[in-house]
């Protein structure tokens, strides 16, 4: 049972967020509502609205991903973010040890059922 008020998924997805919005960023520009959208349709993956602007932020202080303001016809100039070579640099490290770490936990999982 999860202790009253954890969420045993919410250190995973904080980590894995990061990796995913430079996924969305690696063929094509996007604003952040637009991630944020985009992630929403994701079952799991964004946990609320607050979560996504500040990791745009560190993402651009860390280099990751850069950000230019662009005209809107419907209203307000948005900023729009795209990926950086040392964001590029980045998701192709996560990929392989992301396919690699949840292969060695679906094996842990089903091997569990099969003892149960």
């Amino acid at each position: 049972m999860v202790g009253v008020g954890r969420d045993p998924f919410s250190q995973l997805r904080r980590g894995a967020l990061e990796y995913c919005v430079l996924a969305l960023l690696q063929d094509e520009e996007h604003y952040g509502f637009e991630l944020v959208r985009i992630l929403a349709e994701r079952d799991g993956l964004l946990s609320s609205e607050g979560t996504i602007y500040p990791l745009l932020s560190r993402l651009r202080r860390d280099g990751m991903v850069e950000a230019t303001w662009q005209e809107s016809t419907s209203g307000p100039p948005r900023r729009y973010y795209r990926l950086t070579r040392a964001g590029r640099s980045a998701l192709a490290w996560f990929v392989p040890e992301w396919e690699r770490f949840r292969t060695a936990v679906d094996g842990v999982l089903l091997a569990g059922r099969t003892s149960l």
